[in-house]
């Protein structure tokens, strides 16, 4: 590519860029005109700012990484605007720290582009990576039970003074790493048949040992830390990873049927476990207490009905100023949006989330080397499957688990590991597209 056309690439992302800004003051406006019913210059501050912010990132890619997708950033920009602007019409503290954990992720963004040069030498660290991202793990089920630690059943947080995180989001990017590197150096000998049980060829035993603690594991963070969707976040994570790196389907029928007999048993000796079950199966039989929450966002989503109530004028809190549906900024901010931008507007912010899909997919595929491609594949199938799983939850489509909405919901440790992954699938993307005109 020339570099006239590497200019135009990166003028594309800035133009695009410039269209996410004016969906930040279009939205700020909206919601301080419901507020306050007077027009405001306010609005197009905080669009500058949004701008500014995300300029900088755009010129770090401009630098580091000129032949990098120019769809990524201002995807995943508008997603952050979406979120920002819902929040701030909820609470506009928690928008204000929304704020400044987006600059803290646009930093680490920054950091990871100008620390890596070639993002492949994390392969050689494979093995520490992953045994991290379990001690994180572990830590977080550790310091959860010494603490007493729980929030809404599930132990995902570590609280230190005033300040609370959820390790878990760094260790989801610990762990594709990690299955990248070792899916690419072990995938022909997990997709060899050098056995046979039961009529089905299989790879030696000491081979399959990995995956066999990798179920194991999932299963143990269903368990031990009350939390149904990271730990089918990880493991279907995982499940597609695999067979991506060798085309087996037995490992992921084998796989499922080994996770679906577990999270059975754990729904029979679980009691987290089992309401959340009984919470997606009958919402309706406790309305005023444990289905609450579920049916409430129902009400929201029907609220909004085609095309929403509008920007800062939906019924999501009462007079008193408490949400309708608990934790709406963060679990639940997918019905906020639902009912104030109706099923358009949530059609489009789906549609948003199956582009950045699209473009991390297809960056996957021009990767030439396996490495990248399961990197680029696993982290876009995180982002993919975290989506189906909250937005699922909330329609009754997939057990309540939980986890946030990608870019959107309120969150530090969520923002700032997307944008972590973000800028992982960038320095993928630049050196895939280089290679493919090379």
């Amino acid at each position: 590519m020339s570099a006239v056309g590497l200019r135009s690439s990166r003028n594309r992302e800035l133009g695009l860029l410039l269209l996410v800004a004016a969906v930040v003051a279009v939205g700020f406006t909206s919601v301080l005109v419901a507020r306050s019913g007077v027009v405001s210059t306010l609005s197009l501050t905080y669009a500058a700012a949004f701008l500014g912010l995300l300029g900088i990132a755009h010129m770090a890619l401009r630098i580091a990484l000129p032949d990098a997708d120019p769809v990524l950033l201002p995807a995943a920009g508008l997603l952050v605007a979406v979120g920002i602007v819902e929040i701030y019409r909820l609470d506009p503290t928690r928008a204000r720290d929304q704020a400044i954990w987006l600059a803290i992720g646009v930093g680490c963004f920054i950091v990871v582009l100008a620390a890596l040069d070639d993002y492949r030498v994390l392969e050689r660290y494979r093995y520490l990576l992953g045994v991290a991202s379990l001690a994180t793990l572990a830590a977080t089920i550790i310091s959860s039970y010494a603490t007493g630690t729980v929030v809404n059943g599930a132990r995902v947080w570590i609280r230190v003074g005033g300040l609370s995180f959820q390790p878990g989001e760094f260790a989801k990017l610990g762990l594709v790493l990690f299955m990248a590197a070792y899916l690419r150096e072990k995938r022909e000998l997990l997709a060899s048949r050098e056995r046979r049980v039961l009529g089905l060829g299989l790879p030696q035993f000491k081979h399959l040992s990995p995956l066999a603690l990798m179920v194991g594991g999932a299963l143990a963070l269903l368990v031990l830390m009350n939390d149904f969707g990271t730990s089918l976040l990880f493991f279907g994570v995982f499940l597609a990873m695999l067979y991506l790196a060798t085309s087996r389907l037995i490992y992921v029928v084998g796989g499922l049927a080994v996770f679906a007999l577990g999270a059975y048993l754990s729904y029979r000796l679980v009691p987290h476990v089992a309401e959340r079950i009984d919470i997606w199966l009958h919402p309706w039989q406790d309305v005023y207490g444990s289905g609450y929450q579920s049916v409430q966002a129902l009400y929201a989503i029907a609220d909004g009905g085609a095309f929403g109530t509008g920007l800062g004028r939906g019924y999501l809190l009462t007079t008193g100023g408490q949400p309708v549906v608990p934790a709406i900024q963060t679990d639940f901010i997918y019905a906020a949006i639902a009912n104030e931008t109706g099923l358009a507007g949530v059609a489009a912010l789906l549609l948003v989330y199956l582009l950045i899909v699209q473009r991390g997919l297809k960056t996957a595929s021009l990767a030439g080397d396996g490495f990248s491609k399961l990197l680029a594949a696993g982290l876009t199938i995180a982002l993919g499957l975290q989506v189906f799983l909250i937005v699922g939850g909330i329609v009754r489509a997939a057990p309540l688990t939980g986890i946030t909405l990608p870019f959107v919901s309120y969150g530090g440790s969520s923002l700032v590991a997307n944008w972590v992954a973000l800028a992982l699938l960038c320095a993928i993307s630049d050196r895939a597209r280089r290679e493919a005109r090379a």
